[in-house]
């Protein structure tokens, strides 16, 4: 009995020693297979470090205002007979907006015609007294008193047939007028009188027309920017962008048209004006925007995405692709920035290709991958 023990017993450490060499060579390997394994690579997007002139730009709030306004007003008195456009609609140059009740004006048009008949008549009658008379004035049939108010009297029929004439062209251009028709392509507003109302000439406010096509964007800059705007608007053409704050998508983008000529002397502010084309008529007139316009041009300056910057503890820094897809912890220095492009005065050649997302799992001298998107 004591001698199965002992050999049960020797069996079981016999088994305890080849799991054990077994495992070792296990774990071995697996080591040596860990130890050889490559190092990750690491997907990143890049851009390269670009060498060039950068325009600094100044931000501010602004607001959209129409390019004109215009509130409509008849030319004749009578009574508003209807409305021809959409309240908040486009209206175009030339388009009837509005009639007044023509039958008055055209019986005025009507009686000036009927004057310039008689007149006319009048005086192709007098033209023919004058001309029957006139051979017998040398042989003595006729006085020259008698003569000279035949001729009198065609020069007065024909003074009458001018007065009515005017008199007729002045009341056509009045029946005219009871068309009202507007002045430039452009947005009108709410009615401020409705059919049947009686107007006044030149008192009577039917409706306001705001042309936002294009449209100003005005906006005041602090008066020590002045020089610096000047300066670019000498150079050519200010290009100035705007956008409604809490709105994605492309920016409004304009040229400077205006700069006032003085300076608000209790906000130390200066009026400039932009005008934008407003094509899709994106803003409206009122409307708060932010504004950036170009400033002061940085000359021959690096330049890269400013989502290629990182900070630590020792300062700014950039990943820096090398030819081996290996990148580069490079401490930098970094300047203004400009519609999304930081400068960087120190540490960075043009040309260079940084890492401009990805950065978090990157370490000095990883592996990377360029993706695009």
């Amino acid at each position: 009995m004591q001698r199965n023990s002992r050999k049960n017993m020797l069996l079981a450490v016999v088994a305890l020693a080849i799991i054990g060499v077994a495992l070792h060579g296990w774990l071995g390997s697996h080591e040596k297979a860990h130890a050889t394994k490559a190092p990750p690579v690491v997907p990143v997007k890049v851009a390269v470090a670009a060498r060039g002139n950068l325009d600094l730009a100044l931000k501010v709030i602004g607001r959209a205002e129409a390019y004109s306004t215009v509130t409509v007003q008849s030319r004749v008195s009578g009574q508003l007979q209807s409305l021809a456009f959409t309240p908040g609609g486009h209206v175009h140059a030339g388009q009837v907006i509005a009639q007044i009740d023509p039958s008055l004006l055209q019986a005025q048009l009507d009686q000036a015609r009927g004057e310039l008949a008689k007149d006319q008549a009048q005086l192709t009658q007098a033209r023919s007294v004058l001309a029957r008379y006139t051979p017998l004035l040398s042989k003595g049939y006729v006085s020259k008193t008698d003569y000279d108010n035949y001729k009198a009297n065609v020069g007065i029929y024909a003074a009458s047939v001018k007065a009515d004439q005017a008199a007729v062209e002045m009341a056509r251009t009045q029946l005219g007028y009871a068309r009202i028709t507007a002045p430039v392509n452009s947005i009108a507003g709410a009615p401020l009188v409705y059919p049947g109302a009686q107007v006044t000439a030149n008192g009577t406010d039917l409706v306001v027309l705001n042309q936002v096509q294009p449209i100003y964007i005005t906006f005041s800059v602090p008066e020590a920017s002045l020089d610096g705007i000047r300066a670019a608007f000498a150079r050519g053409k200010v290009a100035v962008s705007a956008t409604v704050p809490g709105t994605r998508g492309a920016p409004l983008t304009g040229t400077l048209d205006f700069i006032n000529n003085t300076v608000d002397a209790g906000t130390g502010t200066i009026q400039l004006k932009a005008e934008s084309p407003n094509t899709d008529d994106r803003v409206t007139p009122g409307q708060f925007l932010q504004v950036s316009l170009p400033t002061t041009r940085l000359v021959n300056v690096v330049t890269v995405p400013v989502e290629a910057l990182q900070n630590s503890p020792k300062g700014s820094f950039v990943f820096v692709v090398s030819a081996d897809h290996t990148v580069q912890q490079r401490m930098v220095t970094a300047g203004p920035d400009s519609h999304g492009r930081l400068v960087i005065s120190k540490g960075l050649a043009g040309g260079e290709t940084v890492v401009t997302d990805g950065q978090m799992l990157l370490t000095n001298g990883s592996h990377v991958k360029v993706v695009k998107g």
